[in-house]
């Protein structure tokens, strides 16, 4: 069975939850040629294009690729089988042989990942988010994650949770986007899951992971992952960043906020530590960004209970116990994504 056949074999199972599918025609034309590109990676490139009705839409177009589309197919089948409102919505896709779309509602404020400052201090909007905000996009984010793990009716785990893959519209309500590395679960059971290889992004990898040495890979996986980012957005630097990813427990970022927290001094988002704990909002954050970051899988809370903690509004969740182990590194031989693209 060739590559071609298989691919059109598993779009044709969709039926009529299939999504629109375009020409590579239709696609140049709703870009107006490709004209305005929006965003790139290593997938390929994002351009920003509009439907025949009106909507505004970003095309996400893949490189051409030798391969069975695997990728590509994963994602169509993933999120096809979604709705939620932070899910984004996928409205239809090209696939002819090389050629490959995506198309996506328009998010108008991008990703995360451009809200958050680096190390410098400096992002790249030049605009910062308020505690507030953080923490509603921090439970929105969890909500989306429950929704995969517990609320399709196909389970999904997506290994490849960071603020790139993070969306954020007009009011700044997340948006989980980019399944190309997601997993389908066909049993309700997503405790451990088979999986060959790495796959994630440097950084935000779950130790179980790269080392089944940790444990099974599972739902809890994308649990880490979501702890990471919640602890980057809270610390308004990249995880990424030259020197913020380490193996030594002096400039692993984790570990230095765990210290400053057991010191009782907390983390505000200008980047002070300030003995003043006002501001439980962001405590609450760090304490239970610092539970999904567990080594142990186990130990990690679910979605569920992530979203039970983020929202009470009582007392503060159990002091955690110090993590001992972080995600692999970024090195020069090492891309920030292994098995993805950016």
């Amino acid at each position: 069975m060739n590559d071609h056949f298989t691919a059109e074999e598993v779009l044709r199972n969709f039926g009529s939850m299939a999504p629109k599918r375009y020409t590579y025609s239709d696609v140049k034309k709703l870009t107006n040629s490709f004209n305005y590109k929006i965003g790139q990676g290593g997938y390929g490139e994002v351009f920003k294009g509009e439907l025949p009705d009106g909507r505004i839409v970003a095309v996400k177009v893949l490189g051409e690729s030798k391969g069975n589309g695997e990728e590509f197919i994963n994602e169509v089948a993933s999120i096809s089988r979604t709705s939620h409102v932070n899910i984004v919505t996928l409205l239809g896709f090209c696939y002819e042989r090389t050629k490959r779309a995506l198309i996506y509602e328009f998010v108008q404020n991008g990703s995360l990942d451009k809200f958050i400052p680096d190390q410098k201090g400096s992002s790249i909007t030049n605009c910062y988010l308020d505690n507030k905000t953080m923490f509603q996009i921090a439970v929105g984010i969890a909500r989306g994650l429950e929704y995969l793990h517990r609320g399709c009716r196909t389970r999904i785990l997506h290994f490849d949770i960071k603020p790139h893959n993070i969306l954020l519209d007009e009011n700044l309500c997340p948006k989980i986007s980019d399944f190309g590395l997601a997993k389908l679960c066909k049993t309700r059971d997503i405790s451990i899951v088979s999986m060959t290889g790495m796959r994630g992004t440097a950084g935000y990898i779950a130790p179980e992971v790269f080392s089944r040495y940790f444990g099974g890979v599972s739902h809890k996986s994308d649990v880490y992952s979501y702890g990471m980012l919640v602890l980057d957005m809270v610390a308004g630097r990249k995880n990424l960043d030259d020197g913020v990813v380490s193996h030594s427990s002096e400039n692993y970022f984790p570990n230095w906020i765990y210290d400053k927290l057991e010191k009782g001094e907390t983390y505000d988002t200008s980047g002070d530590i300030t003995g003043d704990d006002q501001d439980n909002m962001i405590k609450r954050m760090i304490m239970v960004s610092l539970w999904c970051i567990q080594t142990n899988p186990s130990d990690r809370p679910s979605m569920g209970k992530v979203i039970e903690m983020l929202e009470c509004n009582s007392e503060l969740p159990q002091f955690p116990p110090k993590p001992f182990l972080n995600s692999p590194t970024r090195s020069a031989k090492h891309d920030s994504s292994t098995s993805t693209t950016s």
